[in-house]
């Protein structure tokens, strides 16, 4: 059976990036209060002001999103800078190799996704709701983020409202059928063991 827990906005951790450079709002970590060196997989907002380098995460793999803000551009690993706006694709790279972000102007507010390599693996997707969404969840572990807007999830043996800012964990969740609806802007994010 799937387990839900609603997980509200106002509920988020904050706490200080592992560079010292900024602050974290995580949404959810896995094992529950993992420190930043043992966590499988965890999910967090950060204000990005400056720029300048990424906090390097051994053995992670990381998917970014910007929220708010004009956007900005990713060096990752010496390759050529990727910009990177409200609008786009959420982008998938490894968190253990030097990445420096250029702001193209003022701050702005990304979503991260981080899973374990070799352990788990992730996938994000970026969804704009205007009615009804039918989604099947393939995955474990499966969270819907809604950044913009208010959000009904529904899945076999339950259903959750979202305001902007909250987010529905659904573990044991292989195979469940998801319906979405609102007039929102939102991510979802799969975990599933590797």
């Amino acid at each position: 059976m799937t387990r839900a827990t609603i997980l509200a906005a106002s509920r988020y951790r904050r706490m200080p990036w592992k560079n010292g450079g900024g602050e974290t709002v995580e949404i959810a970590i896995s094992p529950a209060g993992s420190a930043l060196s043992d966590f499988d997989w965890r999910i967090s907002m950060a204000t990005v002001a400056t720029d300048g380098p990424f906090s390097i995460f051994p053995g992670i793999d990381r998917t970014l999103s910007i929220l708010d803000g004009e956007g900005m551009s990713l060096e990752i690993g010496g390759s050529a800078p990727v910009a990177l706006t409200q609008t786009s694709a959420p982008l998938a790279f490894p968190a253990d190799v030097p990445v420096s972000a250029t702001l193209k102007s003022g701050p702005i507010t990304d979503l991260n996704v981080m899973t374990r390599r070799g352990g788990m693996g992730h996938q994000v997707e970026r969804l704009v709701v205007d009615g009804e969404l039918k989604f099947s969840g393939a995955a474990d572990t499966l969270l819907v983020f809604c950044h913009r807007g208010t959000l009904k999830v529904a899945w076999t043996d339950g259903q959750a409202s979202l305001g902007e800012g909250d987010t529905v964990l659904l573990q044991d969740a292989t195979g469940t059928p998801l319906e979405i609806d609102g007039q929102a802007v939102c991510y979802v994010i799969t975990i599933d063991a590797a």
